[in-house]
């Protein structure tokens, strides 16, 4: 790989019509980091990983993939990456070794070479057992595992997954985890991943951007972002008879430091919620309000999100794709 950098990215652009997908992003990936976007559906992350990796061109800035600039050697950047959509797109007629052989003779991999590697990624993936079978019969999850080992057959230096654990039960979403995590070992693959599962970033990734709107609105390690916001708990209370007097009470405590309204509840940023909870009730009481429910929880992504943004990331159910309308545009353009 040329370059200090496996992905540097400069005010990049993305505009469809008069709408703007991706607004003037920069960013660094280094050599080897296990780098994610974190994201609602719609923030701009599925057409930012299309421009990264070729298939669409950037309205405006520059980004440089694998030592390559994506506009003007798009085709030395796709041999020095794999790419895992969000749709599955491998083969169903074909058997799950078909899939990886055939991924293979694209990239002119000879027999001996691509028969040995494809039968050593089927066992890492636990497909071993199930490829001679037809990927129509494989669960959501083993279909998953099953692209991820494929795009690894030309030995790729950088890993592109967008989304590539949307509509996984939690099991299947673990299993994948954990397969990523193994790639990871050692250092000698970069992953780009793009999600709106906070745990799931969390869980992967060493660095964090989040994006909302087409915009980076914050980027660290998951532990800096969450130190970046104040206070360690979140505590929500549903309260019955709630006024601005009761919040106007919260909000004068010495260990709250924001106070915001989610539905019908109060959402609470505070230092050391388990230990400060009976004073945060005893303040609602005061002022006149009832206790429905009460919860802590420690600072998540999702909190990071919300602290940024005033809303929160909703697990929304996969969008489905089809030739016509892909993902990264929006559905209303070109017709």
């Amino acid at each position: 790989m040329q370059g200090t950098k496996a992905i540097a990215v400069h005010e990049i652009t993305r505009k469809f019509g008069t709408a703007t997908a991706v607004d003037r992003i920069s960013f660094e990936v280094d050599r080897g980091e296990f780098f994610g976007f974190l994201g609602p559906n719609g923030a701009g992350k599925t057409t930012l990983i299309r421009m990264l990796t070729t298939l669409l061109v950037p309205t405006g800035g520059k980004a440089v993939v694998a030592g390559f600039d994506v506009a003007e050697d798009p085709s030395e950047v796709r041999k020095h990456i794999g790419v895992v959509p969000q749709a599955m797109t491998s083969d169903l007629d074909l058997t799950g070794r078909e899939n990886m052989d055939i991924y293979g003779r694209f990239y002119g991999i000879r027999a001996r070479q691509r028969k040995e590697r494809v039968e050593r990624l089927l066992e890492m993936v636990g497909l071993a057992q199930r490829a001679d079978d037809l990927v129509a019969t494989y669960s959501g999850g083993m279909r998953r595992r099953l692209e991820i080992a494929r795009v690894l057959v030309h030995r790729p230096e950088l890993l592109f997954l967008d989304e590539p654990t949307i509509g996984l039960d939690p099991q299947s979403r673990r299993v994948v985890w954990d397969l990523l995590r193994k790639l990871t070992e050692g250092g000698s693959i970069t992953i780009f991943l793009t999600t709106h599962y906070m745990e799931e970033a969390e869980t992967l990734c060493g660095r964090v951007a989040i994006i909302d709107a087409g915009r980076i609105i914050a980027m660290g390690s998951p532990a800096e972002l969450k130190a970046g916001i104040p206070g360690n708990d979140i505590i929500t209370l549903r309260v019955g008879g709630l006024t601005g007097e009761i919040v106007q009470s919260i909000k004068k405590l010495p260990f709250v430091h924001n106070v915001g309204m989610e539905d019908e509840s109060i959402r609470v940023s505070a230092d050391n919620g388990a230990e400060n909870l009976p004073g945060l009730i005893d303040a609602v009481r005061a002022s006149g309000g009832t206790i429905l429910s009460a919860s802590v929880h420690e600072q998540s992504l999702e909190d990071v999100f919300i602290h940024y943004t005033g809303k929160s990331i909703r697990e929304e159910e996969a969008r489905k794709i089809n030739f016509l309308v892909g993902a990264g545009i929006p559905r209303g353009f070109g017709r």
